[in-house]
C-alpha cells in the first residue's frame, strides 16, 4: 500500500514540535541537540505513518495572547479550588463524568480542546470519540444539572477560543453566527 506523500507545509508543525518535545525531554535545546531532533523527528515523520494533520492555513496572534493570559489564570483559579477541595471537603467531593459534543470535527481542534481542558486542574479527558466529536470529561465538584451546564459552557468556550487561533474559516463563521445570536 502506498502512501500519499504529505507535503512539507503540511508536515513542518509536526516536525516542529518533534524537535520542541525532544529538546524538552532532554532538557536540553543546543543547536547540536536540536540538529540531532531534527534528523529524529524527519526519521520518524518518513518511515512511521502519521495521519496528515490538516491545518487551516490561519493563526491569530491577536486571539492567541489573550486566551494563553485567560488559560493561565484559569489553571491558577482551578489549581487554589482543588487545594481547597482536597484539604477541607476531601473525600466528599461529588465528581462527574461528562459529555461534551465540540463543533469542530477536525482532529487537532479536537485534540487541542481535549489538552486545554485536561491541563486545568480539577478536569480530564477519560474519552474522545471521533465520530461524534464528543469529549467526555472527568470534573471535580459538579453535582447538580447547572454544575453540568457549566462546564459544557467552559468547554464549549475553550473550543471557541481555540477555533477563533486556528479554526478553518468555515469554523470561525459557526463562531460568528453563534455569537450574533
Amino acid at each position: 500500500m502506498s502512501r500519499r506523500r504529505i507535503s512539507l507545509r503540511q508536515e513542518l508543525p509536526l516536525l516542529v514540535w518533534l524537535v520542541i518535545v525532544w529538546g524538552a525531554l532532554w532538557q536540553d535545546f543546543s543547536p547540536g541537540n536540536l540538529l540531532f531532533g531534527t534528523l529524529l523527528a524527519v526519521l520518524v515523520a518518513r518511515m512511521f505513518y502519521l495521519p496528515p494533520v490538516e491545518l487551516s492555513g490561519r493563526f491569530n496572534i491577536l486571539h492567541a495572547v489573550p486566551f494563553a493570559v485567560r488559560f493561565m489564570g484559569k489553571v491558577v483559579a482551578a489549581s487554589i479550588d482543588v487545594m481547597y477541595l482536597a484539604a477541607v471537603r476531601g473525600p466528599r467531593v461529588i465528581s462527574a463524568v461528562v459529555a461534551v459534543q465540540l463543533r469542530s470535527h477536525q482532529d487537532l481542534m479536537v485534540t487541542a480542546t481535549g489538552h486545554v481542558i485536561s491541563l486545568i486542574p480539577g478536569s480530564l479527558v477519560v474519552e474522545v470519540d471521533r465520530s461524534t466529536s464528543t469529549l467526555y470529561l472527568h470534573a471535580l465538584n459538579i453535582s447538580t444539572p447547572e454544575g453540568v451546564e457549566k462546564l459544557r459552557q467552559e468547554v464549549r468556550s475553550i473550543e471557541a477560543g481555540l477555533i477563533r487561533i486556528m479554526g478553518t474559516p468555515a469554523e470561525l463563521e459557526t463562531i460568528r453566527q453563534e455569537a450574533a445570536a
